[in-house]
């Protein structure tokens, strides 16, 4: 019965961590000043929210990370409807990452190169927490990172499979 009981701590561990993953999402953050917004493509949301806190004044610059390669700075003024004057001096397309390991590595060099100390992390409330794992790793304690979830509808797949993902960094990071 002893064995069952120590057996059953870790399943239940994970259970209550699935459960508050999916309850407790993060949420947007308010307006507020940074240097810098950075936006890892995927899931709708992500760009205009970055785009509208841009516009609104919250930041000098914006870095989306994980463009496709394919991706021509035309197509992409068109599809989010950026002024050119917007385009021009304050959105940078980085192309280098691929996955979100790769936006935290392409956020961490674009920061050096600007030498900014304060970032607004724009990402699905579904992505945010293991965005904001892998950009602890890459960036120095110095660099501020203001979370703001983009509210979604994930599915339950989505939500499993990314508690899995980010049990999987925190792991990483604790062997390594």
């Amino acid at each position: 019965m002893t064995i069952r009981r120590i057996l059953a701590i870790p399943l239940i561990a994970w259970a209550l961590g699935f459960i508050w993953f999916t309850v407790a999402l993060p949420q947007p953050a308010p307006q507020s000043r940074t240097d810098a917004i950075v936006v890892p493509t995927g899931s709708g949301g992500r760009i205009q929210r970055g785009l509208e806190m841009l516009q609104a004044g919250a930041a000098e610059q914006m870095l989306v990370t994980g463009v496709d390669a394919s991706v021509q700075p035309d197509e992409f003024v068109d599809q989010f409807a950026v002024p050119q004057r917007v385009m021009d001096c304050c959105v940078t397309l980085g192309f280098s990452a691929l996955d979100t390991r790769g936006n935290a590595r392409e956020t961490a060099q674009w920061l050096a190169e600007r030498n900014y100390s304060s970032l607004r992390l724009v990402t699905a409330d579904w992505h945010m927490r293991r965005a904001a794992a892998e950009l602890q790793d890459q960036l120095p304690d110095n660099i501020t990172v203001l979370r703001d979830a983009v509210r979604s509808e994930p599915s339950l797949a989505t939500l499993f499979l990314e508690y899995h993902k980010l049990i999987a960094v925190r792991t990483l990071q604790i062997l390594a």
